[in-house]
């Protein structure tokens, strides 16, 4: 009876207050939505990164005199340099571009959607160089030390640092979602306390009688704590609905052909479903929070 009691004051307090109960409802979707997005885009940055890890080589680009005189690296200096990369430490693999070879490789797969570029491209628009694949990309430092200032070489260029600006965009993107969140955050914990405030309000003759009586004081505020709790579980569905709306609806189709490039990594059910646990409990956990605080604070008798 003390269960069903409880229930049935759980359902008067919610029908009561029904505006404020649908505000608090939205707003916490809204909050734990954008907080949800923002945990999906660390999880797309994080594959996202690992798919570019994998791709990303350091490339050596050799002197004019290497270039035009040496376009089968056969002589000492290029030689060399080329032993000395296979035997280097993390040094998965070593290719040698001459001139030929990289107009070819900026024709045919840089340029490949650009004619009008593809055509400016001559052989002495690009030196010769060698691209180098590494098991650690974090070991850049060791060949940029080691190479850079060897006979031969120009330049040496980490692609890594094309990676690194892209995922701060990603980290920006999902900066913006979290800052957004919080001000969510902030707007639907002052709502659950006025509808905290304003239920203990309505009903405190109910509760007064219930004290006289011999009623805890848990036992009379747990209803009000319930409310709020409930109201915040309702709105943390809806954001886990949301969220499979919007990216089976809407980011699947604009994200489709980058997707198919695998540039970025795809956000699937399964990780929406992986971050779903905890926008319940933030939901449920912040509204249990703020309604306990309020009613310690607010509501003494």
């Amino acid at each position: 009876m003390r269960a069903s009691f409880i229930f049935s004051e759980v359902l008067t307090g919610l029908r009561r207050n029904i505006t404020m109960t649908i505000a608090m409802i939205l707003t916490t979707a809204i909050s734990l939505g954008l907080f949800g997005g923002g945990l999906l885009v660390v999880q797309m940055a994080g594959k996202t990164q690992q798919i570019f890890l994998e791709r990303v080589e350091v490339q050596i680009f050799l002197t004019d005199d290497i270039s035009s005189m040496d376009p089968g690296c056969e002589q000492e200096i290029c030689s060399s340099l080329r032993k000395e990369l296979e035997q280097t430490p993390s040094v998965v693999a070593v290719q040698f571009l001459n001139r030929d070879d990289a107009v070819k490789d900026a024709t045919e797969r840089v340029f490949k959607d650009q004619p009008e570029l593809a055509a400016l491209v001559s052989p002495d628009s690009f030196p010769a160089s060698f691209k180098v694949r590494l098991s650690d990309p974090e070991r850049f430092g060791v060949i940029n030390d080691t190479f850079g200032t060897r006979p031969g070489v120009e330049s040496v260029l980490n692609q890594r640092e094309l990676v690194d600006r892209l995922f701060s965009v990603l980290g920006g993107v999902r900066n913006a979602a979290f800052a957004i969140a919080i001000v969510q955050a902030i707007a639907a914990i002052l709502l659950i306390a006025n509808m905290v405030q304003i239920a203990a309000f309505t009903r405190r003759t109910e509760v007064s009688i219930m004290r006289l009586v011999g009623a805890t004081r848990w036992y009379t505020q747990l209803p009000f704590l319930l409310e709020a709790m409930v109201a915040a579980l309702i709105g943390a569905v809806l954001a886990i609905a949301g969220l499979f709306t919007a990216k089976n609806v809407f980011i699947d189709g604009v994200l489709a052909d980058v997707y198919e490039a695998n540039i970025v990594a795809r956000i699937s059910n399964s990780d929406i479903l992986f971050v779903s646990p905890f926008l319940v409990l933030a939901g449920v956990g912040m509204a249990a929070i703020t309604s306990y605080i309020t009613l310690r604070l607010y509501v003494r008798e």
